[in-house]
């Protein structure tokens, strides 16, 4: 096909979608297409330091439909000015800037909040240490196999580009492998297991007083008692339940350019803003729909209760949480008005990712210390009614009835265990019955399900050391 006809092809593309989805929509599509690559190439080169033809390759794969109009995009990375510019022929350009110590943030043309990265107060670690500095091999030729499993490609798509797996027993790392490029201190993006962190950072600051569950949450933009946004409380936010009309942010495809949600991460400056200010689709409550918009305004509530700037977020994450479980290679990522992107803009390490599972393990309680509320473990994995992937206070679940954790269930998963999940591939399983968190991160398609082999990775770790608990009991 000439270069003409692709150009031609594409207009009619999004002409179409104008046409059944609106035009103001359906403008945004090449906005939402560069705005993602961008932002992920600037994360991942510039902060992780993968290679960048790969990662974009691996990235567009694993969403249906790009192929549509990836052959049309152009980035370019400068290394001198750390910064990336994604084109689509001239009709999407978006922008990402590196600043160290705060990762990519999106600058829409107005420039982006300036921030000061806060120093490192080299607050000691309250979690024991999970593992030496070397790669831990896996402690069992069945643990071995297992990952071998999750590391071996499909002889044809859809692929699994598996880039790291760790498992953790009881405290300590028994297993852990990388893909070509990453290692044990590798920050790696978490998409939307960024959630669960934004979920726990709300917990603390329930602990300390400052935020109530329940009761209109203390947004300004909803101040006013008429405003039938005011009866949106913080556990409705935390469980999508909230109403707003931004549209989901289940799928990551496309077609999911379309939604409204995708125009606040991809070309609004400050998120939340553009979040607080759209109107109610459902009465709070009454109904169950996720988006990014709920946890992006839970950010802006982070922001507010610790003291109102961007660093004093950062400042409080770090000191109420990265620093008590010893999680040294986190960065918060921003939006341009300088509040944390807590959607899905945390880049950790996997052992950082598994530090943050242990918490949820332990209770909430690291060296002797409660760093969330009583309770708040069995609240975050309680099933939100009416949410058919099973999914409960900022983590997924297996417990109740969803359709989702009965099929987990089916496929080898145990009913207790619970999970961050960021889309295309991103996991950190806790499942309490078995003392065991696994943390696998790669570049899957969300479907098929089984595309990224986590059913076969959870069912053959649980096998694995369960076998190893057998033998050691024989010893």
């Amino acid at each position: 096909m000439t270069r003409r006809r692709k150009i031609i092809l594409l207009t009619a593309t999004i002409a179409c979608a104008g046409l059944a989805l609106g035009a103001a929509r359906a403008r945004d599509v090449p906005k939402v297409a560069t705005g993602f690559v961008a932002d992920i190439l600037c994360s991942e080169t510039f902060v992780s330091g993968l290679d960048v033809g790969r990662n974009f390759t691996e990235t567009t794969d694993a969403m249906p439909g790009t192929s549509l109009i990836t052959w049309a995009m152009d980035y370019r990375i400068d290394h001198a000015r750390k910064d990336v510019t994604v084109t689509l022929f001239g009709i999407g350009r978006s922008h990402a800037v590196y600043r160290e110590g705060l990762g990519c943030s999106l600058d829409h043309g107005a420039g982006i909040a300036v921030v000061e990265p806060p120093a490192n107060d080299r607050q000691p670690a309250l979690l024991p240490e999970i593992a030496g500095p070397g790669i831990v091999p896996p402690q069992s030729p069945s643990l071995a196999a297992a990952l071998d499993r999750a590391f071996t490609e499909p002889a044809q798509p859809p692929y699994r580009r598996t880039r790291a797996v760790l498992v953790m027993k009881q405290g300590r790392v028994i297993a852990e492998r990388y893909a070509d490029g990453i290692g044990p201190q590798t920050p790696l993006l978490g998409f939307s297991m960024t959630k669960s962190v934004i979920s726990a950072l709300i917990g603390i600051l329930v602990r300390q007083g400052k935020l109530k569950l329940d009761g209109p949450a203390p947004v300004a933009a909803w101040k006013d008692p008429g405003d039938p946004r005011h009866a949106i409380t913080v556990d409705q936010l935390l469980r999508h339940t909230a109403g707003l009309a931004l549209g989901s942010s289940l799928q990551a495809s496309l077609g999911s350019a379309f939604e409204p949600v995708n125009r606040m991460k991809f070309a609004e400056s400050d998120m939340a803003a553009y979040a607080e200010s759209i109107p109610l689709a459902t009465a709070p409550g009454t109904a169950w729909n996720y988006h990014d918009g709920n946890i992006l305004i839970l950010s802006h509530l982070i922001r507010d209760a610790s003291g109102g700037t961007p660093e004093d977020a950062l400042r409080f994450a770090r000191r109420e949480l990265f620093a008590p479980l010893g999680m040294r290679h986190v960065v918060l990522q921003l939006d341009g008005s300088g509040t944390i992107e807590g959607s899905s803009e945390m880049l950790a390490s996997a052992r950082d990712w598994a530090r943050f599972g242990q918490l949820y393990l332990n209770d909430g309680v690291a060296g002797g210390k409660r760093i969330l509320p009583e309770g708040w473990i069995n609240y975050s994995a309680t099933a939100t009614p009416n949410a058919w992937v099973g999914i409960g206070a900022g983590f997924w679940t297996n417990q109740g009835d969803s359709f989702s954790a009965n099929f987990r269930v089916a496929h080898g998963w145990p009913r207790d265990a619970f999970f961050a999940k960021g889309t295309i591939g991103q996991y950190t399983i806790v499942i309490p019955s078995e003392k065991l968190v696994i943390v696998r991160m790669g570049r899957s398609p969300n479907a098929p399900p089984e595309a990224d082999g986590v059913f076969d990775l959870v069912r053959d770790v649980v096998a694995a050391t369960r076998e190893k608990g057998k033998l050691a009991g024989a010893e």
